[in-house]
């Protein structure tokens, strides 16, 4: 299987540079499942369902969130309707919505795509992410009840997501960071088989402070305080990401390559 995962959606930039391109990468790589985490798509916070449904058009089979899942409050509303939305397995149990899901890819093939929240250097405590990936994992066995499973890991730590991509060491296709907006060259197939990146990147602006307007954050940098709210960068879009083959039987990857298409960071492709 052919898989495609797309970082962080920021602003209009990201989602303008993912409607331009995921189209043709899809022909263009005979891609079988596409992930795009989209909780930055809407003004750099949070998603709309307009923006969501334009992102799923686009040719995503599936949108994760993140922490800043409900920051558009229609969201709360329209993650019940609209189950190719997922949301962390570890925010708060009344949260709408559902944070793990079984998708059909062509031919009938399972993915299981699941979300789960870090902890470390959150803004607010969520549950344990390892027992709620785990119990998951255990549900979907890889290579019997699904073809591929796809964890996105949404943290501010590195420790933390390579502390999860060896947790899912053999029971996950692909293991991929989110949120810190800075793709990382360490992609690698790990020793039991599955695809790992720290973080996969923004798909944004990256002449920017992680996808904002720079003058603003290097003034509170700088000075302390504000003066202005944070504002998406909206010059060219870097589409960041990884791309995975994994074989259909034992579910496993048998090869990563770092995206990363347009803007101004190096070109990187399968």
């Amino acid at each position: 299987m052919k898989i495609l995962f797309l970082g962080d959606v920021m602003g209009r930039a990201g989602r303008a540079a993912v409607a331009e391109r995921l189209p043709k990468l899809r022909a263009e790589w005979g891609l079988d499942f596409v992930v795009v985490n989209g909780e930055n798509a809407s003004s750099g916070v949070g998603l709309t369902p307009d923006h969501a449904k334009a992102l799923l058009a686009a040719g995503a089979d599936c949108v994760t969130l993140g922490d800043h899942a409900f920051d558009q409050k229609d969201m709360l509303q329209f993650i019940e309707q609209e189950p190719r939305i997922l949301r962390p397995l570890n925010y708060a149990k009344g949260a709408p919505g559902k944070g793990a899901r079984l998708f059909t890819a062509p031919g009938g093939r399972k993915v299981l795509v699941a979300q789960a929240l870090g902890q470390v250097f959150m803004k607010r405590p969520f549950d344990d992410p390892f027992s709620a990936v785990d119990a998951v994992l255990r549900a979907h066995p890889l290579g019997g009840l699904a073809q591929a499973v796809v964890l996105d890991m949404h943290c501010e730590a590195t420790s933390e997501k390579m502390a999860m991509g060896h947790w899912c060491d053999g029971r996950a296709t692909l293991v991929v960071g989110t949120h810190t907006h800075v793709p990382t060259g360490d992609a690698q197939i790990l020793g039991g088989g599955t695809a790992y990146q720290t973080d996969a990147g923004m798909c944004g602006d990256y002449n920017s402070v992680i996808g904002m307007e720079k003058s603003e954050p290097m003034r509170r940098f700088i000075t302390g305080m504000p003066k202005s709210r944070f504002e998406p960068a909206t010059g060219p879009a870097t589409l960041s990401g990884a791309y995975v083959e994994s074989d259909d039987r034992t579910g496993l990857a048998k090869r990563i390559a770092m995206v990363r298409i347009g803007g101004c960071l190096q070109e990187s492709h399968p």
